[in-house]
């Protein structure tokens, strides 16, 4: 059963995902909640407060796809794996795309608040154990430079995506390039290390 606190953070999502981060004010979270004036602020005192909720909460529903997506592959194998990132990327560009956008706000916020900047980098450090893992499963030798190497992709696509919309999204060829140029490099390199 969701509690007002997560109904108000859900809002807060709304907002930053639909308004930019100049928007988001305890009174316009009451507002998109339908909750009564004064309700965000009993759960969260200061906007910094608020912001440091809503990313706990972006999170956790990013954990969840994250585990969908480990859910869905049953083998390790790259092409499952290559299909399984472009579908990820289709629900952050699609349904998550208001969740996606506020994650970014926040980024952009944590670049001038070293305190928020401190907890997207505790989030980050969650991610990167999940995800190197599956890279390392996948043969890459150096899996946290190719995660990042990833990611950093998978924001730029998303980022243009946003930006320039394509109805024919399909983020799927440029993973399998990325990925397959990446572990072959671990390949080769493991391999012209062998005596």
């Amino acid at each position: 059963m969701e509690t007002r606190q997560d109904q108000a953070l859900d809002a807060a999502i709304r907002v930053l995902g639909t308004r930019g981060s100049r928007q988001l004010t305890h009174r316009a979270v009451d507002a998109e909640a339908g909750l009564p004036l004064g309700s965000t602020s009993n759960y969260f005192r200061t906007r910094e407060a608020l912001v440091a909720g809503v990313l706990d909460r972006i999170s956790q529903q990013e954990h969840n796809t994250w585990h969908r997506l480990a859910q869905e592959l049953t083998e390790v194998d790259l092409e499952g794996f290559t299909q399984a990132v472009g579908r990820l990327l289709h629900r952050l560009a699609g349904p998550q795309r208001t969740l996606t956008l506020a994650r970014q706000a926040i980024f952009v916020e944590a670049t001038v608040h070293p305190e928020l900047r401190e907890l997207v980098r505790t989030k980050r450090d969650e991610l990167q154990s999940w995800g190197a893992e599956w890279l390392r499963r996948l043969g890459s030798t150096e899996p946290v430079r190719h995660f990042w190497t990833l990611m950093a992709l998978l924001d730029g696509l998303l980022a243009h995506q946003y930006i320039v919309p394509d109805p024919g999204f399909d983020p799927t060829p440029a993973v399998r390039e990325l990925l397959r140029g990446m572990l072959s490099t671990s390949t080769s390199t493991s391999t012209s290390d062998s005596p």
